[in-house]
């Protein structure tokens, strides 16, 4: 282990800091204004506080964490403590305010720097190991206070306290310049995306090639007869397919369900854009609804048909609102259900090559195509399968289309449902859809994929600097706490000598309170 640093000494939290320390709140009027600090007012990862709130002693008073300026908060439920909602409480309207009972709290001694305490508990190292030693029930675990009790920190002096401090706060301004930067570019990657989607089904990004590629044009009658086509050739075949069900089943003897007759498809037909969420297309597409193309669109099975405690650890794959992305299919969130319950709801099997829909919508609509390494599914509810057949339609031009801004536009005034605004399947349908060439539908992807594809490598590049810019803060706070950030001064006092002080001034205000507290008992007595 490295040699404590000159002038340092090896301590605890508890023996520097006054831990959930208690008040008098004797002294209080009921009607007496006091600042007060919920969770939500803590911000993550900053040390941001907003201490506008306040409230009256009496609806405080009981149930509530008391604290005051210059007291570091710490939270320690999950998942608030592992996001980093620590805070060192500023100047409040009131001497005491109070706060959410999910607040450890701790009093720096006098000559032990807040900031630096703070900068202790706030820090990657101390939340893991907190992380780590949580009690209590899945979803309200907690930290337990003997965790910070019994923290063992190494005390620098004083005057090294302010200097790392200032070090720390430095670099972390350089830091935090840097990742507003990287988070700004995030940001306009996201509008980027956003924007190409828009000018790729409004024909601008492929308006050159339509120039220079005249006879790979067809006018939006032969396409829209040509998907007809295939709708009509698809009918036939399930008709097909049912006659031979419907012989079968009366040759059993008529045994189970009698077999469905497919439903003739309606006729594809042009669509008008009628109104300002309608989007736009060059004059030369065409524009069918989505249901009426050669393609189907479901659910999942609802309710009790497929519930989270049928999931299993191996089996069926089942596709989760989790697993959608923005043209990405995320496969680290897995779940499964077993053989014999897939063949209660294997008619909502999904297949490779599927366009999977979320209904959860907020600000785009997220798809993404199922890939081969899933070679069968079952999609739950609330995300949409769509199967196209056929050579008409593209079937990455399509996934393309759902999260682009047209989209979005036409389903936004659609959406319904209180704290989860969603869609459904009809309204899918009953989207517009543009209709072009297929030529023209597989430039149009080459062209996003090559753009897309190098917005996706340039925000990796920004995800791995922010990573980095993590690790540095956690470097520079290793270095802080081990008396490698800044020099020490021989000509500082001890470490020691400041701890001594601290456990005297302690010992003093204990025989104060016993103090206080007797006289208390004795008045009590005497007016008894």
């Amino acid at each position: 282990m490295t040699d404590l640093p000159c002038g340092w000494i090896n301590t605890s939290l508890s023996e520097i800091c006054g831990i959930n320390p208690r008040l008098d709140k004797s002294a209080f009027e009921k009607d007496e204004l006091v600042s007060f600090i919920p969770m939500p007012a803590v911000e993550a990862e900053t040390g941001n506080v907003d201490v506008s709130e306040v409230r009256t002693f009496s609806q405080v008073k009981q149930g509530y964490t008391p604290f005051k300026k210059d007291d570091v908060l710490f939270a320690k439920i999950t998942p608030c403590m592992e996001n980093g909602k620590m805070a060192i409480v500023p100047e409040m309207a009131s001497e005491y305010g109070f706060g959410s009972t999910e607040f450890h709290v701790l009093r720096p001694a006098k000559d032990i720097d807040p900031r630096f305490i703070y900068h202790v508990v706030s820090n990657q190292s101390f939340r893991y190991h907190a992380e780590h030693n949580m009690t209590g029930a899945v979803g309200q675990k907690r930290v337990p206070v003997t965790i910070l009790e019994e923290h063992e920190i190494w005390l620098p002096p004083i005057k090294e306290q302010l200097r790392i401090v200032e070090k720390i706060e430095t670099l972390f301004d350089e830091i935090d310049k840097g990742v507003e930067s990287l988070k700004a570019a995030k940001a306009t990657l996201g509008f980027y995306r956003q924007s190409l989607l828009k000018s790729a089904f409004e024909g601008r990004l492929t308006a050159d090639w339509r120039e220079q590629n005249p006879d790979k044009l067809e006018d939006p009658e032969t396409l829209l007869a040509r998907i007809q086509a295939e709708r009509e050739t698809r009918y036939k075949a399930a008709l097909d397919d049912w006659q031979e069900a419907l012989d079968a089943w009366r040759t059993g003897g008529e045994f189970g369900k009698k077999p469905a007759k497919p439903k003739r498809p309606t006729g594809v037909k042009a669509q008008h854009i009628s109104d300002e969420n309608s989007p736009y297309f060059p004059c030369d597409w065409g524009n069918a609804r989505f249901g009426t193309l050669n393609v189907t669109v479901s659910d999942g099975p609802f309710g009790s048909n497929l519930k989270t405690s049928d999931y299993t650890s191996k089996g069926v794959r089942v596709i989760r609102l989790e697993n959608i992305g923005y043209g990405d299919f995320l496969e680290d969130k897995c779940s499964y259900v077993s053989e014999e319950k897939y063949e209660t709801i294997k008619k909502h099997s999904v297949y490779p090559e599927t366009i999977v829909i979320s209904s959860f919508v907020t600000d785009a609509v997220r798809s993404c195509i199922v890939p081969k390494s899933i070679p069968l599914a079952i999609n739950k509810a609330d995300c949409f399968a769509a199967v196209l057949k056929g050579d008409q339609t593209n079937l990455t031009f399509a996934a393309y289309y759902f999260q682009s801004p047209q989209v979005f536009n036409q389903v936004n005034g659609l959406i319904h449902g209180v704290g989860r605004p969603r869609i459904n399947t009809t309204q899918v349908k009953e989207l517009h859809f543009p209709i072009c060439s297929p030529a023209e539908q597989a430039e149009i992807v080459r062209l996003l994929d090559e753009k897309l594809d190098a917005a996706d490598a340039l925000e990796a590049e920004i995800d791995a600097s922010l990573t980095r810019a993590s690790a540095l803060r956690q470097s520079i706070l290793k270095k802080a706490f081990s008396g490698q950030l800044v020099p020490q001064d021989p000509n500082d006092e001890p470490a020691s000598v400041l701890l001594e002080r601290i456990k005297a001034e302690k010992t003093v205000s204990r025989g104060e309170r016993a103090s206080s507290k007797r006289g208390r008992n004795a008045g009590k007595k005497a007016t008894a």
